[in-house]
């Protein structure tokens, strides 16, 4: 906001009363420095008390002003005794000074500037009213008086602007603008003296010209204005009618004329006041009025709306996504923006799947569109992440698809293929952030696949189920070996966290392909358990024990095998959690459930596996011994 004349001037007095203290600071130590060789000086002073007065600084900062004695005669070396005075150069205390002092020219300018406005006001509310009550004025006066103060407002507020006052000058507006709307909306709702059409025109006509005025002036404040009265227009105006083609398109037509500004001006704060005008107005006519027969054309509209809001960041005025706080609007805009179009459109679309896949695919690819446009648009690096956040959208719209078109195991087979095809693209590209989304579409994958797809698989390993296990694993597989070499030691952890869920999901898919096995063969569809079925049903669980524990055991050997071979001792850890897991469910609980040839199995395999295990840590295969040595030493 410019200062106004009588503030600079009072900067520049200020500045030239510091300039002559300076001037006779040095000239005093020249006369000192003379006296002291015994030189003459031929310097001649500062006229101190000629170039400049001693006014009082912007800041109420005090300066003491010198005021020396013109030059005279060269004065001889052996009479000169120089007494000068430095003068000091503003102290604390004149600082304190200053602040109390521009606190009060502040509370002067400013505060009471708008107090006497609101009194003023007032007053005048109070008059018009009693004479509103006593019938002084009629319906058509009372309109006509709030016409002509708000025009008359904006007129004396153009004078205070133009004598360097703007703050106070948008005061003025804002109350005047307020003046307008209000008796136009008075003149129609309350006296019916103008047809809606006239009454919506004409406030239509006072939000254009704010704009305007905001524009020509380069006052963001009087934009400001304009969105209020603009939004408040078809609240104001309301017949309890369903004009939806009407109400939609001039709030379109507000939003195109903010995205006009956003273009010329720096001011995509704009963009939020008129993305939460949309929402709330298109809420409030949903609520009410809305229904399936007029459902294509409100998607129409709604589609319209989050363009323009999607186009505000990328078309705004280039300075606009310098500051870090602009940045981070400009990314909650996009975000706020799809979560609220996609809401609309599953509303309005939520019994017909097919539809709602092609609008998230559509999205998917329009945001893909528009974080290109931004590489292509922006090059500098402030904009990369409005760009990331652009691809995260488009990234989630194409995860939200596949639960909405695929079903079973084909859900997070799509997921796991969306993450693979992302850590590539990261890779590729050396983009963390990417990075980050294919790991989390793999985790809703993995997760999908162990807790919701729980369907049984007809055949032993060839089914879907398998592979999409089979898949999981060859995906974070090679997450693990490829990020090792990359990971930091402060995400070690989440590394170590990876091969140990690839163990996991390896056991997981043996042992529910052997449950699967056992439980096709425990189902009797004719219903009849006699004595002879109960037992054949009776050894299958027994089987179906044993086999767990065997693959349990075995798997865990392969394991231990795997680690001397790697040489890995967090691959070794892993083979001896399974095994003391395995001994512990052989030894409490296969010790009663199995019968007595399983039972033998059982424990010899589980022993000779130990044993084995045992004896290579004996032999010191590894040289674990010579480690820990020279670990001691």
């Amino acid at each position: 906001m410019d200062k106004p004349p009588e503030e600079l001037l009072r900067e520049l007095e200020f500045l030239r009363s510091q300039l002559a203290v300076v001037t006779a600071r040095v000239y005093a130590l020249e006369q000192r420095s003379a006296g002291e060789s015994g030189v003459a000086s031929t310097a001649v002073p500062p006229k101190v008390a000629e170039a400049a007065p001693s006014p009082k600084p912007p800041d109420a900062i005090g300066a003491q002003t010198v005021a020396l004695a013109p030059p005279g005669p060269t004065i001889p070396p052996t009479t000169l005794q120089p007494k000068t005075v430095i003068p000091p150069l503003p102290t604390f205390a004149h600082v304190s000074r200053a602040a109390s002092g521009d606190l009060e020219r502040k509370i002067g300018q400013y505060w009471l500037n708008r107090v006497g406005i609101v009194a003023v006001l007032t007053g005048v509310s109070y008059f018009l009213k009693y004479a509103f009550e006593n019938n002084w004025i009629g319906p058509s006066g009372r309109v006509a008086i709030g016409l002509l103060a708000g025009a008359g407002l904006l007129l004396w507020s153009e004078r205070f602007r133009a004598k360097g006052h703007p703050a106070f000058s948008y005061s003025l507006k804002a109350v005047g603008l307020g003046t307008l709307y209000l008796s136009l909306w008075a003149a129609f709702q309350v006296y019916h003296l103008v047809p809606v059409g006239v009454a919506f025109g004409a406030m239509a006509a006072v939000t254009g010209a704010t704009i305007v005025m905001a524009w020509t002036q380069n006052a963001m404040v009087l934009a400001a204005f304009a969105l209020a009265g603009g939004f408040s227009t078809p609240l104001l105006l309301s017949t309890g009618e369903n004009h939806e083609a009407s109400l939609f398109t001039y709030v379109a037509l507000l939003d195109i004329a903010v995205l006009v500004l956003i273009v010329l001006k720096p001011w995509l704060q704009l963009a939020w006041g008129s993305f939460l005008g949309t929402l709330l107005l298109s809420g409030l006519w949903a609520e009410r009025y809305y229904g399936s027969d007029n459902r294509t054309e409100t998607t129409v509209f709604f589609a319209l709306f989050a363009a323009i809001f999607a186009l505000s960041p990328l078309l705004s005025e280039d300075t606009a996504l310098d500051h870090s706080r602009q940045l981070a609007s400009a990314c909650v805009l996009a975000l706020m923006n799809a979560t609220a179009f996609f809401w609309e459109l599953f509303a309005m679309y939520a019994n017909e799947r097919t539809l709602l896949t092609w609008f998230a695919l559509l999205l998917a690819a329009a945001y893909l569109g528009l974080a290109d446009g931004f590489r292509r648009m922006r090059q500098d690096s402030d904009t990369l992440t409005i760009r990331l956040v652009h691809i995260t959208l488009a990234v989630t719209f194409l995860t939200i698809a596949v639960p909405l078109k695929l079903e079973g195991h084909s859900i997070a087979i799509a997921w796991i293929v969306e993450s693979a095809a992302l850590l590539w693209i990261a890779a590729r590209t050396k983009t963390p952030a990417l990075g980050k989304l294919g790991l989390a579409a793999l985790l809703l994958g993995i997760v999908d696949l162990l807790f919701i797809s729980g369907e049984r698989a007809p055949l032993l390993v060839f089914n879907s189920r398998f592979f999409t296990y089979l898949l999981a694993i060859a995906v974070l597989g090679t997450v693990v070996k490829y990020g090792e070499p990359l990971v930091s030691e402060n995400l070690r952890p989440i590394l170590n966290a990876g091969k140990i869920a690839l163990s996991l999901l390896a056991l997981t898919a043996l042992t529910l392909e052997a449950s699967d096995f056992f439980d096709w063969r425990l189902v009797h569809p004719s219903g009849q358990f006699t004595q002879l079925a109960y037992e054949h049903s009776a050894q299958l669980r027994v089987m179906r024990e044993f086999t767990y524990s065997a693959i349990w055991l075995l798997y865990g050997a392969a394991l231990m095998a795997a680690g001397f071979w790697k040489r890995s001792g967090f691959l070794r850890w892993q083979a001896l959690t399974l095994m003391a897991f395995t001994v512990v469910k052989v030894f409490v609980y296969d010790v009663s459930a199995l019968d007595k040839g399983y039972r033998i199995v059982s424990f010899v395999a589980l022993g000779g596996v130990l044993l084995a295990v045992s004896f290579i840590y004996q032999r010191d295969w590894l040289k674990l011994s010579r480690h820990e040595e020279t670990a001691q030493s």
